[in-house]
């Protein structure tokens, strides 16, 4: 009777087990041709490269704040989040650039006129690095006067080079609205 049951056990637990290993939010990488005529599938993963990032973000967060008068200086804030090959948000030394520019209605270049000269952050040191990271949002927070006017729109332009992409250059747009 017991040497019953535990056939029973077996035969149940067989097809639930096969393939547990192969769990992934992506398809992995397959290969099956193997010297020696097997057949054997292969798995292999992106390596440290998927750990550079891929993509930049600005956060809605993103907003001016302060003086809204004429040629007073107004207060950006930015939140700049750098996304690896498997959607994460990491940190990653770098350098941003930010640039703010007018705001063009119904037109298929949103960019007009830049009125932010192109402001580079340099965030390849660790000291650095940490001081804008918010680890609780996962995203670098900065602070930057710009002189704007009061109820415009303007495209802010975040741009960022870090030596693990080689000369490759990401780059993320925002809109956003100066609201007294």
């Amino acid at each position: 009777m017991n040497l019953r049951c535990v056939r029973c056990v077996v035969l149940f637990c067989i097809p639930f087990g096969a393939g547990c290993g192969q769990l992934a939010t992506e398809a992995p990488n397959v290969g099956t041709s193997r010297p020696g005529g097997e057949n054997h599938a292969v798995v292999t993963s992106p390596g440290a490269a998927g750990f550079a990032p891929v993509r930049i973000g600005i956060l809605p967060l993103t907003e001016l704040t302060g003086s809204t008068g004429a040629g007073q200086s107004t207060t950006l804030h930015a939140f700049v989040t750098l996304l690896d090959a498997f959607g994460a948000q990491i940190k990653a030394p770098s350098v941003l650039r930010f640039e703010l520019y007018e705001y063009v209605p119904r037109s298929a270049q949103a960019k007009g006129s830049q009125l932010f000269p192109g402001q580079n952050l340099d965030l390849t040191g660790a000291a650095e690095n940490h001081r804008y990271w918010q680890d609780h949002l996962r995203a670098y927070e900065f602070e930057l006067e710009a002189q704007v006017s009061r109820d415009k729109t303007y495209v802010l332009q975040v741009t960022c080079m870090t030596p693990n992409i080689n000369g490759k250059r990401l780059s993320a747009d925002y809109v956003l609205k100066n609201t007294p």
